[in-house]
């Protein structure tokens, strides 16, 4: 099969799975890229990842945005800083050899697994305006976030949204739709970065582009219909990440 539809089968399923279950999917894109598409440096894998997930982020933020949810200030902040810390992370991990970079991305998977397996308390309460005595707090947690998120490669979602919680004070539900501008920030970021090594491939990401749109017009009738089974839905989600996680480790470590 063509790579490019490859490609653009892996991007319907990495938006199809962030359709259903709000987050995690794009960690899949990495070893759907390298062990499903067939690219053979690690390097030039998470340079095309982080651009889909830019562009996935965008298109799920457009929609945030239309329905009033995105506190702006608190989000570009975090977002401009953030990418700061990305392009860091990103020029670190540019730095190191691929094998050794995939077992970093493991740990990372691994750690996006964990996070989903952990129950979401939905707490009320007012949402946050961005002042000057927060701002030090928005802007240095940003900074963190970013710069782990350029390193491994992945949007970030699983800490930006506690980031924001911790450092506004906003809820869950207004964190998810603030965390998507900073999330196309630090994929852009990171995406630019290794492009300019030449470790972006402009045809697998305009494949995996027009796969994602197919997979989040597939996704969203399901994930109406999950209703009450939506938690064990993402509990096995969650799983396949970690056997996915220790999956790459293991080809990183052998070599094969």
């Amino acid at each position: 099969m063509p790579p490019l539809l490859l490609a653009a089968l892996s991007g319907g399923v990495v938006a199809l799975l962030l359709t259903l279950f709000g987050g995690g999917g794009s960690v899949l894109a990495v070893p759907l890229l390298l062990y499903v598409v067939g690219v053979a440096d690690p390097h030039v894998a998470i340079g095309v990842a982080a651009a889909g997930v830019a562009l996935n982020a965008l298109t799920a933020l457009a929609g945030h945005a239309r329905a009033r949810r995105v506190r702006w200030p608190c989000a570009t902040l975090f977002a401009v800083t953030g990418a700061a810390g990305a392009w860091a992370g990103s020029s670190l991990a540019k730095a190191i050899d691929g094998r050794q970079l995939l077992l970093f991305f493991a740990i990372a998977m691994a750690a996006v697994g964990v996070s989903m397996l952990r129950p979401r308390t939905v707490v009320v309460r007012p949402e946050p305006r961005l002042s000057l005595a927060m701002s030090p707090r928005v802007g240095a947690a940003g900074v963190g976030v970013g710069s782990a998120a350029g390193f491994f490669g992945i949007g970030g979602g699983f800490l930006i949204v506690p980031g924001l919680m911790a450092s506004t004070g906003m809820s869950l539900a207004t964190a998810q739709a603030t965390s998507l501008l900073s999330v196309a920030a630090f994929g852009a970021t990171t995406a630019g970065n290794y492009a300019l090594s030449g470790w972006v491939d402009a045809g697998l990401v305009g494949a995996m582009a027009v796969g994602g749109l197919i997979g989040t017009l597939a996704g969203l009738p399901l994930a109406r219909r999950l209703g009450s089974n939506a938690a064990l839905g993402r509990t096995l989600f969650a799983g396949l990440i970690l056997i996915v996680a220790a999956y790459v480790a293991l080809r990183a470590a052998t070599g094969a």
